[in-house]
C-alpha cells in the first residue's frame, strides 16, 4: 500500500479565509501528493483528535483553557502571532491529533508523514513564532505515556532551532532533541538542546548536507531510539521569506533522503512533519514541502 500519509481536513474548511495565512499549502500539499503519484488515496488517514490527556503531559490546563475560549491576553497572542478563531482553534487540535497518529503509524509501519505539524516554537505555558501547542513534544510524551515507545530522538532541521521542544524536554534523558538551524534567525534566545548544531547564514546545499552527514549516523548509534520525529521544514531554502539559508530544491530532497535512508537502513522507525516554510509563491512552497513524501515513495 505504501506509507502511511495523514492529511487535515479540517486544515480548510471551518477557517474563515482572512485567518488562513499560511494554511492553503495543507490543502494544496495533498492535492499534488495524489496528483504526482507520490500517494494513492488508500494511504491517507484523517487524524484521531487528541484528548485533553495528551495536551496536559505538555502544557498547563491554564493556557490550554485559555487559548481554546480565546481569553488570552494580548500580549500572549501578540507572541503567538496568529490571529484566534474558532477554525484556528481546530486547526491546531487536528495538528496534534494528526502528529500523534504519524507516530502511531511509524511504529507500525516503519515510517509515516504528516501533511502538517512541526510547533516547535511552543512552550508549557505560552505559544510563540506561530506554533499555539507544540505537537512533536505532545506526540513524543503521549506514545511514552500508552507505552509505545520508550526511547524518542526528535531530528529537527527547520530553519529555525526547535526552542520550546528544547526546553520541555531537557530533563527528560529518554527524548534526545537535535536541531541544525540558522544561528543568526529566530528566536534570538535558543535553548539547549542535547545537540545543537548553529548554522552560518547563506549556507548552500553542499555544506548543509556535509555537516549533517557528519553527524546523523553518529546520532542514531548513540541514542537508539524506538521512534525519531522528523522536522523537515523548508524555510531553509534560498527563496525562503524567513530563512537566511541559501538551500535548493534539490539540496532539500537529498536531505529527506539522507534522513529517511539513515533511520530506514538502521531499522528505526520515523514519524515526519513538514515543519516552516514561508515562501510568497504559493506552487514553489507547496513542491518544497512535498519533497519528503517524494523522498519516502523513493525509499519506502
Amino acid at each position: 500500500m505504501g506509507f502511511p500519509v495523514i492529511y487535515h481536513p479540517n486544515y480548510v474548511t471551518p477557517i474563515p479565509e482572512e485567518h488562513r495565512f499560511p494554511m492553503p499549502k495543507f490543502k494544496r500539499l495533498y492535492e499534488m501528493l495524489l496528483r504526482d503519484d507520490v500517494i494513492r488515496s488508500e494511504q491517507v488517514y484523517e487524524p484521531e483528535f487528541p484528548e485533553m490527556d495528551w495536551l496536559e503531559l505538555v502544557h498547563d490546563r491554564n493556557y490550554i483553557d485559555a487559548y481554546r475560549n480565546g481569553t488570552l491576553d494580548k500580549k500572549a497572542q501578540r507572541r503567538i502571532g496568529l490571529p484566534w478563531s474558532k477554525g484556528v482553534v481546530t486547526r491546531t487540535l487536528t495538528a496534534i491529533g494528526g502528529t500523534v497518529t504519524t507516530a502511531k503509524l511509524a511504529l507500525e509501519h516503519g515510517l509515516a508523514c504528516n501533511t502538517a505539524g512541526g510547533t516547535h516554537h511552543a512552550f508549557p505555558t505560552y505559544g510563540s513564532g506561530f506554533c499555539i501547542l507544540n505537537d512533536l513534544a505532545i506526540a513524543a510524551k503521549t506514545v511514552r505515556h500508552l507505552g509505545l515507545a520508550k526511547k524518542i530522538l526528535i531530528i529537527d532541521l527547520d530553519v529555525h532551532q526547535g526552542d520550546g521542544t528544547a526546553f520541555i524536554f531537557q530533563d527528560e534523558p529518554d527524548v534526545y532533541t537535535f536541531s541544525m538551524h540558522c544561528e543568526i534567525n529566530f528566536p534570538s534566545k535558543k535553548q539547549n538542546s542535547n545537540f545543537d548544531i548553529p548554522l552560518p547564514a547563506g549556507l548552500d546545499d553542499d555544506g548543509y548536507l556535509q555537516i549533517l552527514a557528519n553527524h546523523l549516523d553518529d546520532l542514531l548509534s548513540a541514542v537508539k531510539p524506538d521512534l525519531v520525529f522528523f522536522d523537515a521544514g523548508v524555510d531553509t531554502h534560498v527563496g525562503d521569506r524567513l530563512g537566511k539559508l541559501a538551500m535548493t530544491d534539490r539540496g532539500i530532497y537529498r536531505r529527506e533522503r539522507m534522513v529517511l535512508s539513515a533511520c530506514h537502513a538502521a531499522g528505526y522507525p520515523v514519524a515526519c512533519v513538514i515543519g516552516g516554510g514561508y515562501s510568497k509563491n504559493i506552487d514553489d512552497l507547496v513542491y518544497r514541502h512535498s519533497l519528503l513524501h517524494r523522498a519516502a515513495n523513493d525509499i519506502f
